[in-house]
């Protein structure tokens, strides 16, 4: 019998014979791993833990506490949840089945009605008999013939052989009276699957493209432990709690409507006063950090782009040119960075004025997919609280340190607090999406880090995740769902610089070319307001919430002229305040102010009338306080001028 070589992850090799399985490799180093393996990795490539090895190469014994255990556990339940399909749909078809950070998916089609959310638990049911009666999975290697035979009738499954077929042999899984197609490494049983759920359906295209026929997506997840389970489950509530489409349609803050334009928000008054509080903090924060505002168009030559490299690299991500005749293409911009420069190239630039920082709240266009829409994360128009500095190369450390302390600033005043920093660098083997020019990379990269290291901040390196002209720092945080993402960036650019022509008048009286920095202390309106919606889960804080103060006259009548006096002078000193004069019981009134989370809900009658002060109750609050009006005023205020951060 042929000996197999095997070289495990710590550098030791060892030899078995042919036909060793996974599970046995990890056998003759502990039963205890043995009994946690749930699959191999041989040379990167995951296989059963119970197929007999034909060669050698690398080998990783992956277990159950490991993220890929994790997802062999998923693509196990996915085989099963096909087998339910099957057994309960006799005309069922079956597209992609995948795993992800979240869980797992499996797409259907169904020549009648697609598969409802209603019928989810009758599947679970189906699949927990399964685990039960510990349903055995076997392994099944069809010829690519035989494969496209079994599933004749089914064009997505036909496709999925064709593409996973190796060697003209395809992988199929038996589940009782269900053979199916493989799509990953499977446990053996089905008994391990003890802590799963179904969770939605939604629909999906087949190969994501908008052309293709619409399927049926089954959204699931699973883990070895109730308990974890359990936990994302209840991870799953909070999230929803705090979807921002939600509460963005109960609070009347946005809508989203695809029969007038998918990917493009109508921002209700609600919102509107969010997203206008928010701009002109961020703008007043930038005229007092040397900041000067511009506002450009938002069409601009497409020569303009072709020229700043925007064409080539992020063309599908573009919306068609506008063919004006004569030889001139209009383009909806999808970066503010040209209309930028042509500021800067608008006058002659001397050395005494750099720094030149220039800042705008620049509306864009982007041509998203449609199935990757959603609610603000995700629009086709937005607006990027944008800004680019240029300078001069020495120049570059104290400017990324003083853009770093304003960054920090604004997320103080919005308490935003779990954030991290990730230094993004070009992957050197991608030469079709980065700038080619090593000395220029290798230069700009390490500024950045020095800079970094000077000011003793920590941060993560992640190669491949730079802008094409550049690098640069990402400030990551958290979604409700606990996904990452970018909330601010830093990128320095040496390229665009070169593109343009861009010079000034040095100290020498020479030309010298400047470089750029490119910075967003925020983001977009949209995705930074989802993202606030969220944290807050609508509650704003006083400073930013659209209405302040709710004013309620025990009677209209006897209290109305006191509420609409108080009112007034709370709208001259600039509170967002006022009277609700509906014919309602006060209860309603006051649980009314409570569900919309307006921060101070005032109740006036007699008492409150001729000693001139208001009832207050806070949002959240079950009990008020009686106040003189002058002292709220004054409360009020103070709330508002701290950011909502308590006594400072």
């Amino acid at each position: 019998m042929a000996s197999l070589s095997f070289e495990f992850p710590d550098g030791n090799v060892k030899d078995f014979d042919e036909g060793v399985t996974t599970e046995d490799i990890a056998k003759s180093i502990s039963i205890s791993l043995a009994k946690k393996a749930v699959a191999g990795k041989i040379d990167g490539e995951m296989v059963d833990v119970d197929l007999p090895l034909q060669s050698g190469g690398k080998i990783e014994i992956v277990t159950k506490d490991s993220d890929d255990g994790l997802k062999v556990l998923r693509q196990t339940a996915a085989q099963l949840l096909k087998a339910a399909l099957a057994d309960q749909f006799t005309n069922i078809q079956f597209g992609e089945s995948n795993t992800n950070d979240d869980g797992f998916f499996v797409d259907t089609d169904k020549r009648e009605t697609q598969v409802s959310a209603d019928e989810l638990p009758q599947l679970e049911e189906r699949m927990n008999k399964m685990v039960k009666d510990n349903v055995k999975i076997e392994r099944k290697v069809l010829s690519l013939e035989d494969a496209l035979k079994q599933v004749d009738g089914d064009p997505y499954q036909a496709k999925l052989v064709n593409k996973l077929a190796k060697d003209n042999k395809v992988v199929f899984y038996q589940i009782g009276d269900y053979l199916g197609l493989g799509e990953g490494a499977v446990m053996s049983s089905a008994k391990p699957l003890k802590a799963f759920k179904l969770l939605s359906v939604a629909g999906a295209y087949w190969e994501g493209k908008s052309s293709n026929p619409m399927l049926q997506r089954i959204f699931a997840t699973a883990f070895y432990k109730k308990a974890n389970l359990e936990d994302d489950l209840n991870r799953r509530q909070e999230a929803k709690e705090r979807d921002h489409r939600v509460i963005g349609n109960k609070l009347d803050l946005f809508f989203v409507d695809p029969k007038v334009g998918a990917g493009l928000a109508y921002w209700m008054p609600n919102g509107a006063t969010v997203r206008r509080v928010v701009e002109r903090y961020i703008v007043d924060k930038e005229l007092a950090n040397g900041y000067e505002h511009v506002i450009t168009p938002v069409l601009m030559n497409l020569n303009a782009y072709k020229t700043s490299g925007h064409w080539d690299h992020y063309r599908d991500d573009m919306f068609p040119p506008m063919d004006m005749g004569e030889g001139e293409e209009l383009e909806l911009r999808p970066m503010n960075c040209p209309s930028h420069i042509q500021i800067y190239k608008h006058h002659i630039r001397s050395y005494r004025e750099l720094p030149i920082r220039i800042a705008e709240l620049g509306m864009m266009h982007r041509y998203e997919k449609s199935g990757a829409l959603s609610g603000l994360q995700r629009v086709r128009e937005m607006t990027l609280n944008d800004g680019h500095t240029f300078l001069g190369v020495e120049q570059i450390q104290d400017e990324f340190k003083k853009v770093l302390h304003l960054m920090t600033e604004v997320y103080k005043d919005f308490d935003i607090s779990n954030y991290h920093f990730r230094l993004s660098y070009r992957d050197p083997k991608n030469t079709e999406k980065y700038f080619d020019d090593d000395e220029m990379w290798n230069k700009s990269q390490s500024m950045l880090k020095g800079a970094m290291d000077d000011l003793g901040l920590d941060y993560v390196e992640a190669e491949g995740e730079a802008a094409f002209y550049g690098p640069k720092l990402d400030v990551q945080t958290y979604t409700a769902m606990g996904n990452e993402e970018t909330l601010s960036t830093i990128q320095l650019d040496f390229m665009l610089p070169e593109r343009f022509d861009l010079h000034y008048v040095g100290e020498d009286g020479q030309e010298h070319r400047p470089v750029m920095m490119h910075r967003g202390l925020v983001s977009t309106m949209e995705r930074f307001i989802a993202y606030l919606i969220e944290v807050y889960k609508g509650a704003f804080p006083t400073w930013l919430a659209p209405h302040q103060v709710k004013i309620i006259p025990v009677s209209m009548d006897k209290h109305g002229d006191y509420a609409k006096e108080i009112n007034e002078k709370l709208v001259q000193m600039g509170i967002r305040s006022s009277v609700d004069d509906r014919n309602e019981k006060m209860g309603y009134l006051i649980r009314d102010a409570q569900t919309n989370k307006t921060p101070y809900t005032l109740v006036v009658g007699d008492n409150e009338m001729n000693s001139q002060s208001v009832s207050v109750r806070k949002y959240s609050e079950q009990d008020s306080k009686d106040e003189l009006f002058e002292d709220f005023a004054k409360e009020i205020k103070n709330d508002i001028a701290n950011y909502s951060r308590g006594n400072e």
